[in-house]
């Protein structure tokens, strides 16, 4: 719960990826200006973590036989300095062909395809399971975070997509043997475990494929096969798409195998420090539980410290009060707060300067990145309401030398 709390998206981080897409979204239109621009994927979601890419598709009319302007988009691109010069990468020859970019103002991923119906029939198919398993998204986030640190989180790489690694957590949860495991108030560590368990140990990848349609149940790939062209035979990830059953969504996850392994590595991992003797073996660098197995490093840490510092700054004219809400000091006052950032504080990303890069290691956190984040999040949720806000300035010696504070007055 504390992971998924803390790596959940913050207002300022959907903001700046908003931005991305607005970014993108004009040099299509100025390029095909009855383009429909549509974002799917975790973007759309809302299971994305800090430096997960963005999932656009540019639905486009062409003539029969044309092919798809991705080079030409890759030009357009290149020509508004959208994107990182050597960033670009136009995947012409596979499966679903995309562009592959970096946006050059926030280094945020971001992949192009044309004309895929089902890219968005998917993420409306990932909203319904998550209403309906209300525990999904925690299991989801954690199990993106540990495959991205592992770097098996690609499809090109031999990894599973997110799309399909959401498909093989609902079956988890379809097919349990407790009825509660897809209460609101299931132990999600107990669950996170036996997911490991299952898909590390138990689950048989050369016989069995998976199904979620109609309840979800396992399906014989001898029986499978049997439906299939000659020459063709189920993938070692056999799953079934929902949105399209004669599609096998993990066909491309050629390491399925080494995602098995790192599943049961989990799984004793984790195992292990539950068991009653792990009381007995000091644990030196007190690490969590789950900390034994997923990191968050320090640059991560501080690309969403730099995220906070701009777009939560520039987000304040646009706050919207609703209700009997009262400010009884300036937004402009506000920016200036935000600003005074104490010399004697740690050393904390400059809103002007470019992001810090981010990969995933080791656990650590700025704290002034944390109080401004929770000052904003505050603010956000209480200009929402009918309340009064009284804001002013206080020192804190380990953050700020000047800040505001917010009380809500009931």
């Amino acid at each position: 719960m504390d992971f998924y709390a803390y790596m959940s998206p913050r207002p300022e981080e959907e903001k700046m990826r908003r931005e991305v897409v607005e970014r993108i979204e004009r040099v299509i239109k100025d390029l095909w200006p009855t383009a429909d621009v549509q974002v799917f994927g975790s973007f759309s979601t809302g299971l994305y973590l800090p430096t997960s890419d963005i999932d656009l598709v540019v639905f486009v009319k062409f003539r029969e036989g044309d092919t798809l302007p991705l080079w030409r988009l890759e030009e357009a691109l290149r020509k508004h300095k959208v994107v990182e010069e050597n960033s670009v990468k136009v995947l012409d020859k596979a499966t679903v062909p995309i562009i592959k970019l970096t946006d050059s103002l926030t280094e945020v991923k971001v992949d192009i395809s044309f004309n895929m119906k089902n890219a968005v029939k998917a993420a409306a198919l990932i909203k319904d399971y998550k209403k309906k398993y209300p525990v999904l998204p925690y299991l989801v986030l954690v199990l993106k975070q540990f495959l991205l640190q592992r770097d098996m989180n690609e499809v090109f790489t031999g990894g599973i997509s997110s799309y399909c690694l959401f498909l093989v957590a609902v079956s988890f949860l379809q097919l349990h043997s407790r009825e509660n495991a897809c209460s609101p108030n299931a132990n999600t560590g107990v669950l996170l475990i036996e997911f490991f368990e299952l898909y590390g140990r138990h689950f048989n990848y050369l016989k069995t494929g998976i199904r979620i349609k109609d309840g979800g149940c396992y399906l014989s790939k001898d029986e499978v096969q049997k439906s299939m062209l000659d020459g063709y035979r189920p993938s070692l990830l056999y799953i079934e798409d929902p949105l399209q059953p004669g599609n096998d969504v993990g066909r491309s996850s050629y390491g399925a195998m080494q995602v098995k392994q790192v599943f049961e590595y989990a799984f004793m991992v984790l195992s292990h420090a539950v068991s009653p003797i792990a009381k007995y073996h000091l644990n030196n660098h007190g690490e969590s539980i789950l900390g034994r197995i997923i990191r968050v490093t320090q640059e991560v840490a501080e690309y969403r410290d730099w995220i906070t510092m701009k777009w939560a700054a520039l987000s304040l004219n646009s706050l919207t009060l609703k209700g009997n809400v009262t400010l009884l000091v300036e937004l402009q006052e506000m920016e200036e707060c935000i600003n005074n950032l104490s010399e004697e504080g740690a050393e904390s990303p400059s809103s002007s300067s470019p992001p810090p890069s981010s990969s995933f290691s080791s656990p650590h956190s700025s704290s002034a990145s944390s109080i401004l984040s929770t000052h904003f999040a505050l603010l956000h949720t209480l200009c929402s309401s009918p309340h009064t806000l009284l804001l002013g300035k206080y020192s804190d010696p380990l953050t700020f030398s000047t800040f505001c504070y917010v009380t809500a007055l009931f």
